[in-house]
């Protein structure tokens, strides 16, 4: 009498699980909000074109401008890394959104959408740094001082424009508030902030958004990275 062979396991075929592990975009939005803040604390530095010694004269404006280049400098890469970052932060929030949000909600593609606009005013925001940096460095040609007036309004304003990070806030607040696509306390967080900087962003002193938009991807970031218990499916 023969032994049966053994069983043997078919190689199996099946979809691997994609729940999701990691939450390194969650950090990186955390990154991108300190850098914001950063950001925000240099522009709010640079007092050429608000000091009462050289306002409206573009000479001594472009000679104070020679006081702040370490200034500028922090301005340039805060801006810069937040306008990167945020890039990511949105790909990953809009993923994590889309993992427990109803099926063709708009919410997720809004809060993106929202980092993404945020992204463009903070990347426009530092567009000239640069240009002012060699410029006033230089000896020879000397900079042309209209242009540093002009660029040094540009400094104190564009980077001030985070009110998408506002509508992001609000996107994420219905989210996780109306529909449970995220933690509640991270709702009503981003509902206050956001609010605030929404109604900041649309009226007339629309750059006081550059004072809580930061504070809120910071928050939003380390939120998902610290405190998310989600395990729902990612698309």
């Amino acid at each position: 009498m023969t032994s049966a062979p053994p069983l043997t396991t078919a190689p199996s075929h099946a979809a691997p699980d994609r729940t999701p592990g990691g939450r390194g975009w969650a950090v990186v939005g955390a990154i991108a909000g300190l850098a914001g803040v950063v950001g925000i604390q240099a522009s709010l530095s640079i007092d050429a074109v608000y000091n009462k010694k050289s306002a409206g004269d573009a000479e001594l404006i472009t000679e104070r401008l020679e006081d702040f280049v370490p200034n500028l400098l922090t301005l340039h890469f805060a801006m810069m890394t937040a306008s990167l970052l945020l890039l990511v932060f949105a790909a990953g929030l809009r993923r994590r959104l889309q993992g427990q949000a109803p099926a063709g909600s708009l919410l997720p593609d809004v809060a993106a959408g929202g980092l993404l606009l945020t992204a463009v005013a903070t990347l426009m925001g530092v567009a000239f740094s640069t240009e002012i940096i060699f410029g006033i460095t230089a000896e020879d040609p000397p900079m042309d001082v209209e242009f540093a007036a002009v660029a040094a309004h540009w400094i104190g304003t564009v980077p001030w424009l985070w009110v998408g990070a506002g509508v992001t806030g609000l996107a994420v607040a219905v989210a996780a508030i109306r529909h449970a696509a995220a933690p509640r306390w991270i709702g009503w967080a981003a509902a206050v902030l956001g609010g605030l900087t929404t109604i900041a962003g649309m009226s007339p002193l629309q750059y006081m958004a550059g004072f809580t938009g930061p504070v809120l991807v910071l928050l939003l970031g380390a939120g998902f990275a610290l405190g998310d218990r989600s395990t729902g499916r990612t698309p």
